[in-house]
């Protein structure tokens, strides 16, 4: 990194530290998948597809009941928010745990944008499923230029399980820059 001060090297080797590495512990998700979730999320997405929300039409599906819509993998595992103290965290919806982009915001890459995110889903979710997480740091980037600012962009995967079997993936990536005020403002 030829543009670097000894702050982003730094900053750099620390985020490099962690690739392969579990960000936070395996998270279980608060509530089981349920009926009144997956119904608010359909009507939300205007997705009428019976299979969500019919038990009779479900049953006779290859199915055999209800299941949850493929993309609402994620809902499953989300923390309740806590916003007493939301702005003080960031933004964060819960308190605790170390942020692993700390090092970067300490050497100034503050701006976070969120690039891309895929989904590979294994299977459905049936109600009564918990799901649980487990996310690990996949990648750092050498800093690139880009036209918000200098930055880097950082990978993590997170992997969906009920039980030990595997029903879900998500690849995650968001640029963390320095924003180039006189660029942004043109």
């Amino acid at each position: 990194m030829s543009e670097a001060n000894p702050a982003e090297q730094k900053a750099y080797e620390v985020m490099r530290a962690l690739i392969g590495k579990p960000i936070g512990p395996t998270h279980t998700g608060p509530d089981p998948v349920n009926q009144p979730m997956i119904r608010h999320w359909s009507a939300a997405f205007e997705d009428a597809n019976p299979v969500y929300t019919d038990p009779a039409f479900a049953a006779k599906t290859r199915f055999g009941g209800i299941v949850a819509p493929p993309l609402m993998l994620q809902t499953w595992t989300m923390p309740t928010p806590k916003l007493t103290g939301i702005g003080e965290r960031g933004g964060a919806p819960t308190e605790g745990g170390e942020n692993p982009l700390t090092p970067l915001d300490e050497a100034g890459f503050v701006a976070t944008l969120a690039t891309n995110s895929e989904f590979e889903v294994l299977r459905y979710l049936r109600l009564g499923e918990t799901v649980t997480t487990e996310t690990i740091f996949e990648s750092v980037s050498e800093r690139k230029k880009t036209r918000l600012g200098p930055g880097h962009f950082i990978t993590w995967v997170t992997t969906y399980r009920v039980g030990g079997e595997v029903v879900g993936r998500q690849m995650f990536r968001m640029l963390k820059f320095k924003p180039d005020l006189e660029a942004l403002l043109k």
